[in-house]
This record gives structure tokens, sequence and C-alpha cells, in this order.
């Protein structure tokens, strides 16, 4: 029996669907500068930096073209591709909406605060990423040294501590609601690859005794 999605004939991969999400994103965030206007520094910093990461999302891709046959490669229906779209494109502009409609002036602690954040975050999450599709290009071995060697998900931190960024700019406690369910599906995800991985790889149990899951020396 076809599922539903199948029935449809709409099908993307979820990596697919992602990009149409970020540029979404990336529509929305002009949308709320051409709505409320620039107004102090916060809009301009927080611009830069969520449209920025979209935009390397997307170049990416262009300049690594085998993360296209690594990265969420799974097919998605019409119902799945429309909920990305809503979560990813929309919900995830949350912090620049709190930005936009934030009148108080950035502090320069919040900026001293968020600029390292998504700095470190974005070169720990492209760092992991790319090494650890260099390592899987050449061999199909755990990946357990360099910038992966204290930590086993440590391209999760570096996205975690982006989207904090974001939160931070804009400066309303409620934005900080999207790096929270963020990190609830992250440690899901956690869950299910670490099961996989020892499943896979016998050394992994050693790797574990010896690295933090997510947080450095914490957890």
């Amino acid at each position: 029996m076809e599922t539903a999605s199948n029935s449809s004939g709409f099908q993307v991969t979820q990596l697919t669907a992602i990009n149409v999400a970020k540029t979404v994103t990336i529509l929305c965030l002009i949308a709320l500068a051409l709505i409320y206007g620039i107004n102090d520094y916060r809009q301009v910093i927080y611009l830069c930096l969520h449209i920025g990461y979209c935009l390397w999302w997307l170049l990416e891709q262009w300049l690594f073209p085998q993360r296209r046959q690594q990265l969420f490669t799974e097919k998605i229906g019409m119902p799945v591709f429309i909920l990305v779209i809503l979560f990813v494109g929309i919900f995830y502009c949350l912090p620049g909406y709190l930005a936009f409609t934030n009148s108080n002036p950035i502090s320069y602690w919040s900026v001293a605060i968020a600029l390292p954040l998504y700095i470190f975050g974005s070169l720990i999450n492209t760092g992991a990423d790319v090494q650890k599709m260099t390592a899987k290009s050449k061999e199909n071995s755990l990946v357990k040294d360099g910038i992966w060697r204290s930590v086993r998900h440590v391209n999760y931190l570096g996205d975690l501590m982006r989207y904090t960024s974001f939160s931070v700019i804009a400066g309303n406690l409620w934005a900080f609601a999207l790096p929270g369910i963020i990190i609830l599906l992250y440690l899901q995800r956690i869950n299910e690859k670490e099961q996989t991985m020892a499943a896979k790889y016998p050394e992994f149990v050693a790797y574990q005794q010896k690295s933090s899951r997510l947080i450095p020396w914490i957890w």
C-alpha cells in the first residue's frame, strides 16, 4: 500500500526542503526589515548574522557538493515539506521578529556575548562537518579525532551556539525558545545516533568513555 506522500507524487529530499526553508527565512527577515525598519544596530547585526548563516548554508553545498549525497538524503512528501517550511523557514525567524520589535538599544554586553558565540559556533559547526565529510569520503570509519576528539556531537554544539547568538541579539527571553526547542530535537537525534554508532563501530564504546556527548567536560 502506498503512503500518502508516495501517492501524491510529490517527493523531495529533506535537504531540498531545508534549502527552500533557508530561502524563506531570508525573505522573511528582509520583510521584517521593510515592515519595521532599521532603528538600531540590533537589527543590523541580526540581519548580518542570520542571513549570513542562511547564505553560508546554501553556499556550502556548492563548495562541497558531496554534502548533498551525505546530508538529509531521505525523501519526504508534501505534508513534511510544508512542516519543514513552517518550522525551519518561519519559526526560526522568531528571534528576528523579536529583534525588530525591540525598541531598546542593544548593549555592548549583548554584542560582546553574541559575536563570539556566532563566530566560534560557525567555525566549530563547519569545521566538524568538513572533517567528517572528508574522512567519510576516504574511509568508512568512526571520526573521533581532531575537532571530534572531546565532543561526540560537536557539530550540534556549534549549531546551538550560533542559534543562541541570534537570541542574545534579539534581547528578549522569548527568543531563547528557538535554541531551547532545537536542543530538544538534537537530544532525540543524539540518542538515536549514539545507538546507531554503537552498533556500527566496535570502538565507539571506548570513544564514549573518553569524550562528552554535547557539552565539553560536562555532558
